[in-house]
């Protein structure tokens, strides 16, 4: 075995999560050595891959699971908001990226793409109505334009209103300002930026086990996936951003934070096409309402992709169980999970979540043509010989303790950080890599507390609204809008739309 390294930060995982800390790391502690660890033979594989994931960038402008409507029939903007407010940070950080160079021209990530919802029927519509009037005067929903005429809907893409019954009743919004980025080519770039910086990236490299050391160090075995030769590294930090395999990972070190957590695996397929006529009849991610019983990932949207500088469309996703943690993985993930303390928990998740199976087992025994049926509900000129089905990427949500319920299933991002901030990582799927910014910001601020007001600074450099709410200041968050478009060459939020008379409902 070969001697043993001792080095300040390991990232495990090639994950847009372990490039963000490591792009941040690099900048505000530049002679700290670090290390990264991933498993397959390129960065960017598994959730970051562009075809994993549906590319949205994720700041609650169309997505209607984010602000679900109570039991007694109200709906709020705080979730939102702060989505919203998360997106901003990182989209700042992306264009001080850019121009200071460490990033290429954004268009190789980042492209402008409209957000829109669309939902049928009388109960849909009128709630659509109720989250319209509660996003107005929200200055980073300035420019949210809202119609319930479908010659309207066709103007902005045609394939949602082309042969659909002109009786049905419709309703949908619309922000011009929404992005599509590819999550796969900003992780690769980000990555290739911190190896100029002198960060060692290792593909092929998996982390198989990783102890806490009387010195305070982590001792890590690492194996070369490819000649099954391993070594040994200490890290005075470990990042465990390894997606799905985040959990054995955390768990596998002893923390007594990552006791109560479990996980429970959803995979998903998308329906996509690159016919060029029909892509050039939708230039929009839309997103409607998600069936009885599904996760919010499975959210029914149909979305404009560009990967690699080529546009498609995609529809989906549809969910499906399967036990891996990841696309890559081993079908064993799931039970060699449950330890004697999430048990419980787990348990509890699946006796008050039958509507989740439910949803999942139909997801798994739809045919092709049920698939193409929710296509149509979208876009009713959809033609199956148009489309070819694709896997997407594994998303494992997380099951906690919860000290009323027993357990419950959270949809969301979870920090688990050790108490002498050592060792983190993450968990969870949803909003994920469009949050990755703010997400690691937490990350730095609850392992690194002391060195926080050091770094103040530089962080406000890269990221002007840090520490603010962009929310609360509308011209604050005008000129944030407008400057990181400028940059990123993305299309700014309309000054005509952007006051509150833009919120009023018209039919």
């Amino acid at each position: 075995m070969n001697s043993e390294e001792t080095v300040d930060v390991v990232l495990i995982g090639g994950g847009i999560m372990s490039a963000t800390l490591g792009s941040l790391i690099s900048r505000l502690q530049p002679e700290w050595s670090i290390r990264v660890y991933e498993r397959l033979g390129r960065v960017a594989q598994e959730s970051s891959n562009p075809w994993n994931n549906a590319g949205t960038g994720h700041a609650a402008l169309c997505e209607l699971n984010y602000m679900p409507e109570a039991p007694d029939g109200t709906v709020t903007a705080a979730k939102a908001v702060q989505i919203n407010e998360q997106f901003q940070v990182s989209r700042q950080y992306w264009a001080h990226l850019v121009a200071e160079g460490a990033l290429p021209e954004p268009h190789n990530f980042i492209n402008s793409t409209p957000h829109m919802t669309f939902v049928r029927g009388k109960a849909n519509i009128e709630y659509l109505r109720k989250r319209v009037a509660a996003l107005e005067g929200q200055p980073l929903f300035a420019d949210l334009e809202y119609t319930e005429d479908l010659e309207r809907i066709a103007e902005w893409t045609p394939l949602l209103a082309k042969k659909r019954n002109p009786k049905q009743k419709v309703a949908a919004t619309r922000i011009e300002s929404g992005t599509d980025v590819d999550f796969g080519a900003l992780t690769t770039y980000l990555f290739r930026d911190i190896e100029t910086r002198g960060a060692q990236v290792h593909t092929n490299h998996q982390v198989t086990w990783l102890k806490r050391q009387k010195d305070g160090t982590w001792r890590l075995k690492v194996r070369h996936t490819v000649g099954n030769t391993p070594k040994v590294v200490r890290a005075r930090f470990v990042f465990v951003g390894a997606g799905g395999g985040a959990l054995a990972l955390l768990q596998h070190s002893g923390i007594p934070e990552i006791k109560g957590f479990g996980g429970f695996p959803i995979s998903g397929q998308f329906l996509r096409t690159t016919n060029p006529k029909i892509v050039a009849q939708h230039q929009a991610k839309v997103y409607g309402k998600a069936a009885v019983g599904a996760p919010p990932m499975s959210v029914p949207h149909l979305d404009t992709r560009v990967v690699d500088g080529e546009t498609s469309l995609l529809f989906g996703p549809y969910a499906g169980f399967t036990p891996k943690f990841l696309k890559t993985s081993t079908w064993f993930d799931l039970p060699f999970s449950i330890r004697l303390h999430n048990l419980g928990p787990m348990l509890q998740v699946g006796l008050k979540n039958f509507d989740l199976v439910r949803y999942l087992v139909g997801e798994v025994l739809a045919s092709r043509e049920k698939k193409m049926a929710a296509l149509r509900e979208f876009m009713p000129t959809a033609k199956t010989e148009d489309w070819e089905l694709i896997t997407a990427g594994q998303r494992v949500q997380v099951m906690k303790k919860d000290p009323e319920k027993g357990g419950i299933l959270q949809f969301g991002t979870e920090v688990i950080a050790g108490a002498d901030g050592t060792i983190a990582g993450l968990l969870g799927a949803s909003p994920g890599a469009s949050t990755a910014a703010p997400i690691m910001l937490e990350v730095l601020k609850r392992c690194f507390p002391d060195r926080m007001d050091e770094w103040e600074p530089k962080i406000r450099e890269m990221i002007p609204s840090y520490g603010t709410t962009l929310s609360s200041d509308p011209e604050a968050a005008a000129a944030s809008l407008a400057a990181t478009a400028a940059v990123l060459g993305l299309t700014p939020p309309a000054a005509e739309t952007a006051t509150a008379g833009a919120l009023k409902l018209t039919a």
